[in-house]
């Protein structure tokens, strides 16, 4: 099956002389989940802006649905759904007349059903005949949402949804977004919170200074690039590490009597059984062992800081 979207050889030179973007190429596929992760001025938003039609590209082609975004604007534009960063909303417009406004842009006919169903998703009906002045900062993002998804698009950008919103009201969030998905639309979200990335993504990119490092599926990366590491607590203080233990690269933290012992997750051979065995010959004896897996978080800092 073709992807959603296509990108090739994107590339986008300010006037200043300013390379936002440096030879993209990326497939979506339909029905997945795609989190953008960078640092501000990544690029991210470019790339946005240029799929969605915002901006014009300096090189290079995309398609979405087969049609391409120059030639074929409108059916590509008709495809898509954007959630942007800014909140900008019509202040003394109601809720369900904002949504409705949007859907006749788009030249839908209107469909009062399907309108409140948008509403009650995003748990706005109760609040429909609201003016958005009204409305919090997290109930002005859901009418944002609402509007993107009024005119039934394929295709999903969220540009940081979730920025200045409640944790609570976040994990709301992550649940519309599982909805979206279960229903076949396509979902790039571009995010600062990791963990969100981490919680609902089905794969990953990194883009840093217009340049996409790399893209794959979330599990996969945390594997490849994933560490572990093994608190050793023990029993006794330790002076100094012996020197038969220099081998494995052991931290000592002498204030809580405790050895850091790191090592790659995906590791054929993680060194662990001769570790302990090297830690009885000493006399050494263990308290206890705990051991934790890095997160999303630090892979991406890591990725981020090799291509700085």
């Amino acid at each position: 099956m073709a992807p959603i979207i296509s990108i090739r050889n994107l590339s986008k030179t300010y006037a200043t002389g300013f390379e936002a973007l440096k030879n993209v190429s990326l497939d979506i596929e339909e029905g997945e989940i795609l989190a953008l992760l960078g640092p501000n001025g990544a690029g991210k938003t470019t790339l946005i802006s240029i799929v969605c039609g915002l901006v014009n590209a300096s090189g290079g082609s995309v398609t979405v649905g087969g049609f391409d975004t120059v030639a074929d604007y409108r059916k590509t534009r008709s495809l898509i759904g954007l959630v942007p960063q800014e909140i900008a909303l019509e202040p003394f417009q109601t809720v369900e007349n904002s949504l409705v406004f949007t859907r006749g842009l788009f030249g839908k006919k209107p469909d009062k059903a399907f309108i409140e169903s948008v509403l009650k998703r995003l748990s706005l009906y109760d609040k429909r005949g609201s003016k958005t002045i009204e409305l919090s900062g997290g109930m002005k993002r859901r009418v944002l949402i609402g509007k993107a998804l009024c005119h039934e698009p394929r295709v999903l950008f969220l540009d940081e949804p979730t920025a200045g919103v409640d944790v609570e009201l976040r994990k709301d969030m992550w649940e519309v977004v599982r909805q979206l998905k279960a229903e076949g639309v396509t979902i790039i979200l571009t995010t600062h919170y990791i963990e969100e990335a981490e919680e609902i993504a089905d794969r990953v990119g990194v883009i840093n200074r217009g340049e996409l490092l790399l893209v794959e599926e979330k599990t996969a990366l945390m594997r490849r690039f994933g560490k572990r590491e093994m608190r050793i607590e023990l029993m006794q203080p330790l002076d100094a590490i012996p020197a038969s233990l220099t081998r494995y690269n052991l931290v000592h933290r002498p204030d809580e009597q405790v050895l850091v012992y790191a090592y790659e997750a995906n590791g054929e051979r993680t060194g662990i059984t001769s570790l302990f065995a090297d830690l009885a010959k000493e006399g050494i004896v263990l308290r206890d062992v705990e051991t934790r897996e890095s997160s999303l978080e630090e892979i991406f800092v890591g990725l981020v800081k090799e291509n700085a």
